[in-house]
C-alpha cells in the first residue's frame, strides 16, 4: 500500500514537472496565471474584480481631491422602473449620473461602494488615446500623424514603415491580430496574462495590412500607442496619468493599473480600475471639451474630431459613437461587460456605468446600453 501511494506521488509530481516544461518550451506560462484568475475561482474568463490576480501600478489621486458637485435632486427621483431592473439584471455594481456637472444619481448593489475599483477593461483604450493626446501637446510626440516606427524600430510587417500612431487609435492599424475573448490559446489572452508583454507584442504582431484604411478592433493597437507613450515620455502610463490627469481632476481615490509582471508594463489596452465616481471624470472632461473645472486639460479640439467616426462610423480615436437615435448625439468609452461613460453633450448629461455583465439573457448589449441611456433622458433631458 506504501509502495502504491508513494508511485501514485512520483507519477503526479513527474506529470506535473512535464506539463510544466511543456508550458514553457511552448511559451505558454501565462496560461498557468489565467487558470488561477478565472476557472480556479469558478469563472471562465476576465472578471471586473481580478486586478488581486495581478501585479499593479498606483495611479496616484491628488492630496486635495475635489468632491463632486452634488444636484439639488441628488437621489430624490427613483430610477425609472425599466433603468432599475436592467441594471439590476446585468449585475451592475455601480452607477452614476452627472446632470450640468452635478452628481444627480449614485447607486452601487452587491457590496460594493463608491470606492471599489473595478476593471474598466477597454474603456482604458480611451484613456491611453488621451494620454497621447497630452503627449502630442506637451511636444513628446510630433502629432498623430508621427510614424510608429519612429518610437517602435522593432516593430515588423509588410507595412510597418507606414503605420502613423493614429491608425493605433482609430483600430486602423492593420495587424496581424485576431481579437477573440473565449480561447486561452490566442493573443488577446496570452497578452493580458502574460508575464513579458512587450517581447510577446514585438515578436508576434506584425503590420500585415496597409494602415489607414479598414477599421478592425484589435487590442494590439492601444498596447502599442502605449508602448509609444511610455518611450515617448519616459513615464509608465501611470505616472504619466497620475501626473497629467488624475491629480489635475481631483480624483477623489488612487486607481491601479495591472501590469504584466512587478515592476513592468501596463496592460495598456484594458485594466485601469477605478471606481464609478471617478471614471465618470473622463466623461465630464469630455463634455467640457477638455477642461477642468477652469483648467484646460486637453485641447478642446481633440474631442471635436476624436468623437467623429474615422474609417467606421461608430469608432473615433477610441471612443464609441451610437449610431442608433436618440434624438442627440451620443458617444462612450466602452469595456467588456459593460463598463460606460457615456457622453450626452446636448443634455449635458454624463453616464458611468460598472458591473459584471454586458446584457441580460437573450437580449443583445447595445439593447441594454439604449436603455441606460434613454431611460436616464426621460429623466433629465432638456
Amino acid at each position: 500500500m506504501r509502495k502504491a501511494v508513494k508511485g501514485a506521488f512520483y507519477l503526479s509530481l513527474s506529470l506535473s514537472l512535464l506539463a510544466v516544461a511543456l508550458l514553457w518550451l511552448t511559451d505558454s506560462t501565462y496560461l498557468i496565471k489565467g487558470v488561477r484568475a478565472t476557472y480556479l475561482r469558478g469563472v471562465g474568463s476576465p472578471e471586473i474584480d481580478d486586478h488581486t490576480y495581478f501585479d499593479l501600478r498606483q495611479i496616484d489621486a491628488s492630496s486635495s481631491p475635489q468632491a463632486p458637485y452634488i444636484h439639488p435632486k441628488y437621489n430624490k427621483e427613483p430610477l425609472t422602473s425599466d433603468l432599475k431592473a436592467m441594471l439590476e439584471a446585468t449585475r451592475s455594481v455601480g452607477f452614476t449620473v452627472f446632470v450640468n456637472d452635478s452628481l444627480v444619481q449614485e447607486h452601487y448593489w452587491g457590496g460594493f461602494n463608491k470606492k471599489s475599483q473595478t476593471n474598466t477593461f477597454s474603456a482604458s483604450k480611451t484613456i491611453v488615446t488621451l494620454l497621447a493626446q497630452k503627449a502630442i501637446e506637451q511636444g513628446y510626440l510630433k502629432g498623430w500623424n508621427q510614424k510608429v516606427q519612429e518610437l517602435i524600430p522593432e516593430l515588423k510587417g509588410a507595412y510597418a514603415a507606414d503605420i502613423e500612431i493614429k491608425h493605433l487609435s482609430t483600430m486602423t492599424a492593420g495587424l496581424s491580430w485576431k481579437e477573440h475573448y473565449q480561447s486561452p490559446f490566442t493573443l488577446t489572452a496570452k497578452t493580458y496574462y502574460t508575464d513579458h508583454l512587450e517581447e510577446v507584442m514585438l515578436s508576434e504582431v506584425e503590420v500585415s495590412e496597409v494602415p489607414g484604411e479598414v477599421y478592425v478592433y484589435q487590442s494590439g493597437s492601444t498596447q502599442f500607442l502605449a508602448m509609444c507613450v511610455i518611450r515617448a515620455t519616459g513615464m509608465s502610463l501611470s505616472e504619466y496619468a497620475s501626473q497629467e490627469f488624475w491629480k489635475p481632476m481631483g480624483a477623489e481615490e488612487p486607481a491601479v493599473w495591472q501590469l504584466d509582471h512587478e515592476d513592468g508594463m501596463e496592460i495598456g489596452y484594458c485594466c485601469f480600475n477605478t471606481n464609478a465616481r471617478d471614471f465618470a471624470r473622463f466623461g465630464l472632461l469630455a463634455i467640457n471639451q477638455g477642461n477642468w473645472r477652469g483648467k484646460q486639460i486637453l485641447d478642446s479640439s481633440f474631442f471635436q474630431f476624436a468623437s467623429k467616426g474615422y474609417r467606421a462610423d461608430h469608432y473615433g480615436y477610441s471612443y464609441w459613437i451610437d449610431e442608433d437615435s436618440h434624438g442627440t448625439p451620443v458617444y462612450y468609452m466602452r469595456g467588456r461587460e459593460g463598463q460606460y461613460v457615456i457622453v450626452i453633450p446636448e443634455h449635458d448629461i454624463v453616464i458611468s456605468r460598472v458591473g459584471f455583465r454586458y446584457s441580460k439573457q437573450g437580449v443583445p448589449h447595445k439593447d441594454c446600453f439604449h436603455v441606460y441611456v434613454d431611460e436616464v433622458l426621460k429623466m433629465y433631458g432638456k
